[in-house]
């Protein structure tokens, strides 16, 4: 019998006429762990979230949904509520008490179980995940990876059979993502949990997943194991580039034989492209600057006066006219350093000046009257009404700046819609300010690959008509492909920065798959198309 067994589930929001979801129908067995993707907007998260009773989204449901054989609906509380863990994409939605062991206990206490039982249980889990050093501490202290981490083990201490994951590694930096897999991959294949996770970095969820569940445009256009079904995917305009690296790579150089799934596989697949006719890209060019539109300059800051600084002597500059992403890992002070800019904090110390000017010579909201504006991480404090139409009734030009059609969405409500989607939502708001700087943070947080490209098409443009973007994030596909120039965040300062394949070829973890895919093989390959080029360029040894 299977664990899960989804039948013909269509499902459509209050007042949408469109469905959602058209006629899903799969089967997960008992310990499987099964791997969701597609394009934003394709029903993903609603899927998921129909799978946890508690928290399915109201609107028109038709079909069946069965675990152990029994309906969802008709499983009693407890199971339905403890049975089935969830863990969703912003760690902080999820987090409900001041304490780590508050945290933990939480679940149990509601669940009645005893306090020798509770004691027992919360020691075993806290050993697990390597949480004594931060046990007792405020959740409020935590970085993003460990806040995911405490979200994963609250679920997992009460002993779900299902474990259900909404993209949880969406705001985690490259090494935090790694271990958080890694450590899913462990629960599934040591305790027999059913894993089911939506997740966009395929590249580290293929090799350890058993199928690979495709959604498009709301129906299921294949489910499978992954060797079956990602080369079948390539063919498919919509859903190319939502496929690993290694594999989209395969295709761009028509490859023969079997496809490369991930970084290892494609590893072995380029080492045949020996003939060595070029082993590098030429250098990139620099632009030559003289502007600057933000610089920083000593700054330090500290949210509590007691406490740590998070900011410590930070310098930067950004040049107008210019597109800078900034990386590093959760708790390094990224987005501090982005509120710092954005005039939202205040440094103790320092100077920060926007277009040559002093932060704090700007009066009357000055300086956020086309002139600086912020993209936050948490989109939905930007929105404010019930609907997405009445969000966007003065956003036509920002609506205007973007390739995609917000329409479908006017009468829903914009925490109705996906992480993607609310991306989409916010950024019109946002360009609709026409800034001459531009601030975001973690921009591509549960968008697709096809979205990104999109994205990276509308910050070219911007910055081909005068716009200066700094670009907060953990995607390093994004800022390899848009950034022209990126910086690496350690302990609140900037320790590097350069030119796209520059930096990213040096760095060993806040990399490209592509890049860790093709060291040694060639030297400055950071993205599908450097490495199409040089295979093409060197021609096949052997396949």
């Amino acid at each position: 019998m299977a664990r899960i067994d989804v039948s013909h589930v269509s499902f459509a929001y209050p007042s949408i006429q469109e469905k959602t979801l058209r006629d899903i129908s799969f089967s997960v067995d008992q310990g499987a762990f099964i791997a969701v993707c597609g394009a934003t907007g394709s029903g993903k998260s609603t899927l998921l979230r129909l799978l946890k009773r508690e928290i399915a989204p109201l609107g028109q449901f038709e079909g069946e949904i069965r675990y152990n054989g029994v309906l969802r609906d008709e499983m009693s509380e407890r199971e339905a509520a403890y049975k089935i863990g969830y863990v969703m994409q912003r760690p902080e939605q999820q987090i409900v008490t001041d304490k780590v062991w508050h945290e933990l206990a939480f679940g149990l206490e509601n669940m009645q179980v005893p306090q020798p039982v509770i004691a027992r249980r919360i020691a075993e889990m806290a050993a697990y995940f390597d949480m004594e050093s931060w046990f007792d501490k405020d959740v409020s202290t935590l970085s993003g990876g460990q806040k995911q981490l405490l979200n994963l083990a609250s679920v997992m201490v009460m002993q779900p059979d299902v474990l259900i994951l909404d993209e949880p590694t969406a705001q985690l930096d490259p090494i935090a993502a790694s271990a958080f897999i890694a450590t899913v991959q462990k629960l599934n294949r040591e305790l027999g949990l059913t894993v089911i996770m939506t997740e966009h970095r395929l590249e580290e969820v293929i090799p350890i997943c058993d199928k690979l569940l495709v959604i498009s445009q709301g129906s299921v256009a294949a489910y499978g194991a992954p060797k079956e079904v990602v080369p079948r995917m390539l063919q498919d305009a919509a859903l190319h580039s939502v496929m690993p690296s290694p594999s989209r790579l395969f295709q761009a150089v028509n490859g023969e034989g079997s496809c490369p799934l991930t970084v290892r596989e494609g590893r072995e697949y380029v080492s045949a492209w020996t003939n060595a006719q070029m082993r590098a890209l030429p250098k990139e060019q620099e632009t030559a600057h003289d502007k600057a539109a933000l610089e920083m300059r000593e700054v330090y800051f500290r949210y509590d006066r007691h406490g740590a600084d998070v900011l410590r002597g930070l310098n930067a500059t950004v040049y107008e006219n210019e597109i800078y992403c900034v990386l590093g890992g959760n708790g390094s002070g990224k987005t501090t350093a982005l509120t710092v800019a954005a005039g939202l904090n205040k440094p103790y110390s320092g100077m920060v000046r926007v277009f040559g000017k002093k932060i704090k010579e700007y009066h009357n909201q000055s300086l956020y009257r086309e002139c600086l504006t912020m993209l936050p991480q948490d989109v939905q404090t930007v929105f404010l009404c019930n609907t997405v139409r009445e969000e966007l009734k003065d956003a036509e030009e920002g609506m205007a700046l973007l390739p995609f059609d917000l329409k479908p969405y006017f009468d829903r409500h914009p925490y109705d819609l996906s992480g993607g989607e609310q991306q989409l939502v916010a950024l019109a708001k946002v360009l609709a300010t026409r800034p001459k700087l531009l601030l975001m943070d973690e921009p591509t947080k549960g968008i697709d690959a096809a979205s990104k490209m999109k994205l990276i098409e509308i910050l070219k443009a911007l910055k081909q008509d005068g716009m200066t973007i700094v670009i907060v994030t953990h995607d390093v596909e994004f800022a390899a492909l848009c950034a022209d120039r990126c910086a690496l965040f350690f302990r609140g300062n900037v320790i590097s920065e350069g030119m796209p394949r520059a930096f990213f070829a040096q760095n060993s973890f806040y990399t490209t798959a592509i890049s860790r895919m093709t060291r040694g093989i060639f030297d400055n390959a950071v993205t599908v198309e450097d490495a199409a080029h040089l295979c093409r360029v060197n021609g096949k040894a052997r396949i």
